[in-house]
């Protein structure tokens, strides 16, 4: 994986907060990060689709949603990035996650 490119991919915010929600709970479907990140449809998947360009992020099919997890061949220091940056910046994206757990 190219360092720029992950920096990159991780550079913008509606990215990094999906990026962030997928590593807290292990997966989320294009619908709960609309719900979660008050965005459209086309707009969410567009930047799922950078994710998944560049090896971030996979996506499995079921019926009419698409769900996304990290990468299971992410390099190790991408991890870490990622899981580092979960845990130390909550506020960051909490408002999202609770935006998620009402529904």
């Amino acid at each position: 994986m190219d360092p720029c490119q992950f920096y990159k991919c991780l550079s913008d915010e509606t990215r990094l907060k999906s990026l962030l929600i997928i590593a807290e709970l292990g997966e989320a479907c294009v619908c709960h990060l609309m719900t979660a990140l008050a965005i459209e449809q086309p707009k969410i998947s567009r930047h799922l689709a950078e994710l998944r360009k560049h090896g971030v992020v996979i996506d499995d099919r079921r019926g009419k949603w698409v769900y996304y997890q990290l990468h299971p061949d992410l390099p190790q220091w991408a991890k870490t990035v990622i899981d580092d940056t979960r845990r130390n910046n909550r506020p960051y994206f909490e408002q999202a996650l609770t935006q998620l757990r009402t529904l």
